[in-house]
C-alpha cells in the first residue's frame, strides 16, 4: 500500500513546479513588463518632426479577447496608423492572467501601443499587476507637437483615499519645459460625471486642463458605448469609446493646421 502511494508522490515532486496552479491574484508576472515606457520611446521616435498624427483609441477589452485579436489584425492591415491607445479595463476581475492574456494579444500589434488603467484593473491587487506589466497609472508622451496626458481617474476604486485624478502629476506636466509641446490631448478611463470620477473636483479638473497648450479634446472609455459630448459647455469635447465587444474603435487624425478629424471604424 505504501509503495503504491509513493509512486504518485514522487511523480508529483518531480513535476510539481509545472503542475501547480497558483492563486489567480498571486501577481506572478511572466513575459514582458514596463510596456508603456518602452512603447513611448517608439512613439516619440517615430513621430518626431511629424505634423500629422493618426492613431486609434479603443478600450474595455475585458471578456472580448477574440474581438481584441481581430482588432489587432485590423490595425496591422493598415499602414496609416502611428500608434494605439487602450483606454483601460484590460481585466474584468483584476486577475493576473487577464492582464497577461491581453498584453500578449496587444503585443502582436505592429505599431506601438500604450494602456491606461481602468476601474476593473484596480480590483484586488490589479493596480500592482498593471504597474508591473504596463507602468505608472499616470503617464504622458509626445507625438509630434502634441502631448498626450494619460490619467488614472478611477477615484471610486480608492474610496477617495488617494488623489485621483492626481493634480500634482498634472501640475508637473503643465510646468515641464518642452518647446515641442504645442497641442494637448487628455486620455482617461472614466470622465467627469461618471460614478467612478471624483465629481467633487470635476469643475476644478475641467478648469485646470484648459490651462494646457491648445487643448484639442479629451478621450475616455468605461461606458462601453460611443459618446461624443461637450460635458461642460465650453467647447472641449469628450470622446467615449465603445467596448471592444462592439467591434468598433475611434480613429483620430491631428492635422498640421491645428484641426483634427475623427471617425468610428467598425471591423
Amino acid at each position: 500500500m505504501n509503495k503504491i502511494l509513493l509512486i504518485p508522490l514522487l511523480l508529483f515532486l518531480s513535476y510539481g513546479c509545472d503542475m501547480i496552479e497558483y492563486h489567480p491574484y498571486d501577481g506572478r508576472i511572466t513575459g514582458e513588463t514596463d510596456i508603456n515606457n518602452k512603447n513611448i520611446v517608439r512613439i516619440e521616435n517615430a513621430c518626431a518632426g511629424k505634423t500629422t498624427i493618426r492613431y486609434a483609441f479603443m478600450g474595455d477589452t475585458q471578456r472580448a479577447l477574440a474581438d481584441t485579436e481581430d482588432f489587432v489584425k485590423t490595425i496591422n492591415n493598415r499602414t496609416d496608423i502611428d500608434f494605439v491607445i487602450h483606454g483601460g479595463d484590460v481585466a474584468d476581475f483584476g486577475l493576473t492572467k487577464e492582464f497577461i492574456w491581453t498584453r500578449d494579444i496587444m503585443n502582436k500589434l505592429v505599431v506601438p501601443y500604450v494602456v491606461l488603467i481602468g476601474n476593473h484593473d484596480c480590483l484586488a491587487n490589479g493596480e500592482e499587476v498593471f504597474t508591473q506589466i504596463f507602468g505608472n497609472p499616470n503617464f504622458s508622451f509626445m507625438a509630434g507637437n502634441t502631448k498626450f496626458i494619460c490619467l488614472n481617474t478611477n477615484a471610486l476604486e480608492y474610496d477617495y483615499s488617494r488623489p485621483v485624478p492626481d493634480f500634482a502629476f498634472m501640475k508637473e506636466q503643465l510646468e515641464e519645459q518642452c518647446d515641442a509641446h504645442e497641442k494637448t490631448v487628455f486620455a482617461m478611463h472614466v470622465r467627469p460625471s461618471s460614478e467612478q470620477f471624483n465629481n467633487n473636483v470635476a469643475e476644478i479638473f475641467q478648469d485646470y486642463i484648459k490651462k494646457f497648450p491648445d487643448l484639442q479634446f479629451c478621450m475616455n472609455a468605461h461606458d462601453h458605448n460611443i459618446n461624443i459630448d461637450d460635458l461642460f459647455g465650453d467647447g472641449i469635447i469628450y470622446y467615449g469609446s465603445p467596448s471592444m465587444a462592439k467591434r468598433k474603435y475611434f480613429l483620430f487624425t491631428l492635422n498640421s493646421d491645428n484641426s483634427y478629424d475623427f471617425e468610428v471604424v467598425e471591423f
